[in-house]
C-alpha cells in the first residue's frame, strides 16, 4: 500500500528564467497565465484545456519554452540543471519495507531532497495497533484461498494459520506489550514493540524532491516487483509537465 497526498509543485517560473539566462533572452519566453481560450499563444493546447487553466489562472509553459526545456533535458545532466529548480512537496504513507528501498534512492540523489517522518521510536506506543496500520493486501487468507496455503503449527493437524492470522496474532502481542509499557514504563516492554514490529508497518513522511531526482528514480523503478513503485510511477505520470521526467516528446 502506498498513499500520496498534498502534492505541491513549485519553481516552474524560476526554471524557465534559468534556461533563458545563458544564451536565450527572457523576452523570447512564451510562458505565462493563459487568458485567451480561442487563440492561445501561450500553451497552444486544446481550447477546453486552456479554458480550465484560464479560469484557475494557472501558469502554463509555452510551446517554445517547452521545446527548449526538452532539448536541454535530452542534452544530458550538464544542461538540465533547471530540473533541480522544479520542486515537489508531498506526503507519503507507505510500509517500512518500501521506505528501505526509497531511502536507497534518496541517499543516491541527494540534491534538493529533504524528508521528515513520523518517529517510530518515540510515537510507537501512542495508539493501539490495528490492521489498518499495516500493508496487508497480499496476505493469504484461508477464507479466500486454498486451505493448502495455510501452515500447520508444530505439525498439529488441527491448528492452521495463514498470513492474516499471523498478522492478527502480531497485532495482539504488540497491543499487549504496549499496554504493559504504558502501565509500568518498563523499557523491556518498549523493546518488544520495536523488535517485533513488522516491516509492513505503515509510516508517514513529508518529502521534498525535484524533477531531476524524480527522473533518475523513474528510470530505475519502472519494472520493480513492489506494487508501491508502480503507484509511485503513476503519481509521477500525473505531475504537471511530467514529460520532462519520463522523457516524452
Amino acid at each position: 500500500m502506498l498513499k500520496i497526498e498534498n502534492t505541491e509543485v513549485i519553481g516552474l517560473k524560476a526554471a524557465i528564467r534559468s534556461i533563458r539566462d545563458p544564451m536565450n533572452p527572457r523576452e523570447k519566453s512564451d510562458s505565462g497565465i493563459c487568458f485567451d481560450t480561442i487563440a492561445c499563444h501561450t500553451c497552444r493546447a486544446d481550447r477546453n484545456h486552456c479554458k480550465s487553466r484560464m479560469e484557475n489562472k494557472e501558469f502554463v509553459i509555452g510551446y517554445d519554452d517547452m521545446n527548449l526545456m526538452t532539448s536541454l533535458r535530452n542534452s544530458g545532466t550538464d544542461h538540465c540543471k533547471f530540473m533541480q529548480m522544479i520542486t515537489v512537496y508531498l506526503d507519503i504513507t507507505a510500509p517500512l519495507y518500501w521506505w528501505k528501498e526509497f531511502d536507497t534512492y534518496f541517499d543516491t540523489y541527494k540534491v534538493g531532497t529533504v524528508a521528515n517522518s513520523c518517529s517510530t521510536m518515540h510515537e510507537i506506543a501512542e495508539k493501539e495497533f490495528d490492521v489498518n496500520d499495516f500493508s496487508h493486501e497480499h496476505l493469504l487468507s484461508m477464507a479466500n484461498n486454498d486451505a493448502g496455503d495455510a501452515l500447520f503449527l508444530n505439525d498439529a493437524n488441527n491448528i492452521r494459520v495463514d498470513g492474516d492470522d499471523l498478522l492478527g496474532l502480531i497485532i495482539n502481542v504488540l497491543n499487549y506489550y504496549r499496554g504493559r509499557y504504558i502501565k509500568t514504563k518498563d523499557k523491556r516492554y518498549w523493546w518488544q514493540l520495536i523488535q517485533l514490529l513488522p516491516s509492513s508497518y505503515n509510516q508517514r513522511r513529508t518529502v521534498m524532491l525535484n524533477y531531476e531526482v524524480l527522473a533518475n528514480i523513474y528510470k530505475s523503478i519502472q519494472n520493480y516487483k513492489l506494487d508501491e513503485w508502480h503507484t509511485f510511477c503513476h503519481w509521477i505520470d500525473g505531475l504537471p509537465y511530467s514529460e520532462l521526467i519520463v522523457e516524452k516528446e
